[in-house]
Order: structure tokens, then sequence, then C-alpha cells
């Protein structure tokens, strides 16, 4: 679907006009959205309004990296939009076309950030302020302010998993802390690209109006530097309750090794006492001992006492 605003000459608002009836001349700058676009609309980007074929091809395909292209009149922009769906990060890409009087949006699926801005300009009634580098700011702007729930939700997770109010197994919740730094890797496989680009667009001497417009463009660059500061952040938070989780369990290990080897260490005299006279040689004269089978017990008894009671002084038992 192809959605269509136009600011006249004279600063008025005209939508919902089908391309191929469009006489652009008659506007001051004007926005075409692509939705969801078939094959047949696609033709619209060489057809009608002549972009070069590489932009084009870049749209088609799927999550181009975020970047900047320079072209004689406009210039094109991929940025990518997070979402959170079933514990997963899914990447949308967004596209620009943005000249001196006309941008192009592209997207292949439904974007929350576009229909916000596109309402927002609908109700305007001053547009005075509204120009097409105005609109790819308030649009950007979007993408990046959804960014924050994402990494407030992952922290919120942490906390979670570090005060375990649940009672959850270490297993579970290792598996769980493993599937938080997942979602921040590919947040932070978002967040720098974009950065760079944002980096690029206030770097350029290409850019008049970003430049022109630098305060608001540059908010934008400190919300991603503070997401790239949380990302970061977080995934050393993850490090650390994992090497804790970890370093736990290894105590524990340890713990029940110590008790292990404090019985086998008791058990062996005894085990080496009841072995040899459990053995079938006929010449063994204590088998003949009337009270030699006290005197082992008493033995193995007094083995088994003194031996724990020297681990107990060694303080084994602590």
């Amino acid at each position: 679907m192809i959605n269509f605003i136009g600011v006249t000459n004279e600063n008025t608002l005209e939508k919902e006009i089908a391309l191929t009836n469009i006489n652009f001349s008659k506007y001051k700058w004007f926005w075409v959205d692509f939705n969801e676009p078939t094959d047949g609309e696609i033709n619209h980007l060489a057809d009608t309004f002549h972009f070069h074929p590489l932009a084009i091809e870049d749209c088609v395909q799927r999550l181009q990296r975020p970047k900047l292209d320079y072209y004689d009149n406009h210039t094109f922009y991929v940025t990518h939009i997070v979402r959170e769906v079933d514990r997963e990060i899914v990447k949308e890409e967004l596209d620009f076309f943005v000249g001196a009087n006309f941008v192009v949006t592209f997207h292949r699926s439904p974007s929350n950030e576009v229909s916000q801005v596109w309402d927002r300009l609908l109700a305007q009634h001053n547009i005075d302020r509204w120009d097409t580098f105005y609109v790819f700011y308030q649009i950007l702007d979007k993408i990046v302010d959804n960014y924050f729930p994402l990494i407030y939700k992952i922290e919120d997770e942490l906390d979670k998993i570090e005060d375990n109010t649940q009672n959850k197994s270490m297993n579970a919740l290792l598996n769980e802390l493993f599937d938080i730094r997942y979602l921040l890797l590919n947040l932070r496989h978002t967040i720098n690209p974009m950065r760079d680009l944002l980096y690029r667009m206030l770097n350029s001497q290409h850019l008049i109006e970003i430049r022109d417009r630098r305060e608001y463009f540059s908010n934008i660059y400190d919300h991603l530097l503070k997401l790239t500061e949380m990302v970061m952040s977080n995934r050393e938070v993850t490090a650390d309750i994992r090497d804790s989780y970890l370093s736990l369990n290894s105590h524990q290990t340890n713990n029940v090794m110590k008790v292990l080897t404090i019985i086998t260490s008791i058990f062996a005299p005894l085990t080496f006492i009841a072995g040899i006279y459990g053995m079938n040689f006929e010449n063994m004269p204590e088998l003949t001992w009337k009270y030699g089978y006290f005197i082992c017990l008493g033995l193995m008894g007094l083995s088994g006492v003194s031996m724990f009671l020297w681990f107990k002084r060694k303080g084994w038992f602590k």
C-alpha cells in the first residue's frame, strides 16, 4: 500500500492521492510511504521517482546494515526497528529517501513509528515547522526511543535472576541468563551500527539540512550512546551473575567432594581391616581368638572416631 501526504505551496495538506495522478510541482514538499508494498508498487521507486537501482536493490533485499548513501538530489538511509516477539529480538528494516522537497519511506512490515508520525502530521494545524528532514527526525527519534523499553525489560529480568525470589534451580537461572545475553548481543548488533550512522550524519559535509538541525539529531545520537553503554553494562552484569553462579556451584561441589572425601577416609582403614580378616586363608591365628571379633570391632571404632576427631580439629567440618 502506498500512502501520500503533500504540503502545497499554500501550506495546505493533501493526502490519499494516487501516484499516477500527482503533479509533484504543486507541492512544497511531500511524503510518500510504501507500507508493505507489492511488486507492482515497488516499481514506482524506479518509474516514478527514478531512484538509483542500487538503492532500490537495498530496499528489496532484507536487513541491510544501517547506512547512508549520497545521490544527486537525495540521500538514502537504512535504519533498523527492533521488536521483541516470543522473547526474541526481531529486526525490521525501515528505509528513507530524503531530499529537499520529498521524503519516501519504505518498509516491508507495518511500522508503528511511521504511523505515529503520519497521524501527528495529519493532526497539525500549523505545519510551518514541518519539512522532509523534520519528518525524518521524528521517525528516527521514535525508532531510537523504542529501543529503551527492551533494555529496561532486560534489566528487570536481570534483577529477578539476581534475587531469585522464585527459588529456581541454578540450571534454569543460567539458561535464562544466557537467553538474556543473546538478546543483548542482538541489540548491540543493531544499536552500534545505528550509532555509527548518526555519527556519519552529524559529521557529514554533504548534509547541510542535518547540520542546520544539529541539536535534534545530536539528541538522538546521545540516546544511542546511552543505549550502547546500557547494553555493555548489562552484558557485564550478566557476566558477573554467571561467574557468581558458577563460583557458587563450584563451591557447593567442593563441599560435597569434601564430605565424600571425609567419609571415604574414615571408612578406608575400616575396609582395610575388614578386608584382611575377610580372606579365606586357613592359617590366620586371630580367627581362633575368643575375643578377636570384639577386638576388631573396637579397633575399627577407635580408628573411625580418631580420624573423625582429627578432621574436626583440622576444621574440615566448618
